[in-house]
């Protein structure tokens, strides 16, 4: 079953039990799936589209609640976290740091870097072999730590 048909069960199971935080959530992933749809490029979505926007929405709200945690308004971030948790069930299994290590140290390996002048090689080809996987900050830290 695609995406699409998935946030729009989940839609109709957080109406029914009127979880607000939900439909909230599940109403901007649809959002952003029409305006991909209809953004004239002609090319269909595809899975790998669909995850980017479900990660891509994922990352601002933790982001939002971050500066509202630092600003001390954790009214307003709690609400941010609770969307990105409902969010998060549509994305593939993360992995840990642990295996986000193993995946840099074999890439960082494979392609002979040596410090952080070749950061920018091994970010992407990490980035493609974990995308959906992992997020893109936590692959940063472990590959500026295996540099320097």
């Amino acid at each position: 079953m695609s995406l699409e048909k998935n946030i729009m069960t989940a839609m109709k199971e957080a109406m029914k039990s009127k979880d607000q935080t939900a439909l909230a959530a599940l109403r901007a992933v649809k959002s952003e799936i029409l305006l991909a749809k209809t953004s004239g490029t002609g090319d269909a979505l595809t899975d790998k589209d669909e995850v980017k926007l479900v990660q891509k929405l994922v990352k601002q709200r933790k982001d939002s609640a971050r500066i509202f945690d630092e600003q001390g308004r954790t009214d307003l971030s709690e609400p941010e976290l609770a969307q990105a948790k409902v969010l998060e069930q549509f994305l593939p299994e993360q992995l840990n740091e642990s295996e986000i290590e193993a995946v840099v140290v074999a890439i960082i390996e494979k392609t002979g870097a040596t410090g952080m002048k070749d950061m920018g090689k091994v970010m992407g080809q990490a980035n493609a072999q974990l995308a959906g996987k992992a997020d893109g900050r936590t692959i940063s830290m472990i590959v500026k730590n295996k540099l320097s």
